[in-house]
């Protein structure tokens, strides 16, 4: 068997970020009244903050940001835009977001199922750049924790991916060799790029089926096809 460390990451690719995110969104909509402003739906409010999001997300990940700065600006950035007033953004919604959001239990279809089939024949590694205080809370509220040997976080390294140096602390971590070692992630620059220019083959779960013109190890759209070549 060529590979023995299997690398995943886990929001977007296990651990259904999306979903998760709308619930705990559509949570505060309602925990906050923001219905009473008469200017934006709860659809609204989640697209926004999805979108402001993504690109601070994008600014931490190339080190413009830092995590304490995403947190405290992505709500202020969301409600402004949606024309609620500067006095009235509640001063606890980004605490309150990352305390509902980890107890989320939502993962992508089959998740389980794979893991389970995984786990006796491979070596479950997680490397991630989701912030090390709420990854453990999601890992064990969608009883995934179990799966994994090491959980190893950006912060934890000192490095984001994609840089090879967070890859080269993980295969250090966990006493693996970049040639027997795979990274299963959904996002094309920082794991499946970040993951080659570190010489270990990759997965693109892509299960949206988006164009790309990059030359990958390998390209599934559902988690179920690990199975048909691992």
């Amino acid at each position: 068997m060529k590979y023995r460390h299997l690398f995943f990451d886990l929001d977007h690719t296990l651990w259904d970020f999306e979903k998760n995110a709308n619930e705990t969104l559509r949570t505060l909509y309602a925990q906050y009244d923001f219905a009473r402003f008469g200017t934006f739906t709860v659809e609204e409010f989640m697209r926004v903050y999805s979108d402001i999001n993504h690109a601070l997300w994008r600014m931490y990940q190339t080190g413009k940001i830092d995590q304490q700065q995403l947190r405290d600006v992505r709500f202020h950035r969301t409600l402004t835009r949606l024309g609620v007033p500067e006095a009235q953004i509640p001063a606890g919604i980004s605490a309150e977001f990352t305390t509902i959001l980890p107890q989320k239990t939502a993962v992508f279809p089959h998740t389980h199922e794979v893991l389970d089939y995984l786990r006796p024949r491979y070596r479950l590694h997680l490397i991630t750049n989701g912030f090390q205080d709420i990854q453990g809370l999601k890992l064990a509220s969608s009883n995934l924790a179990d799966y994994f040997e090491h959980v190893i976080t950006s912060e934890h390294s000192g490095h984001l991916k994609p840089d090879p140096r967070m890859f080269a602390h993980a295969l250090a971590r966990t006493g693996a060799t970049a040639a027997e070692s795979l990274m299963i992630g959904d996002n094309l620059e920082c794991d499946v790029l970040g993951a080659s220019n570190a010489g270990i083959d990759q997965v693109y779960f892509n299960p949206d089926k988006r164009r790309h013109f990059n030359t990958i190890t390998y390209e599934i759209s559902s988690l179920r096809a690990l199975k048909e070549f691992l």
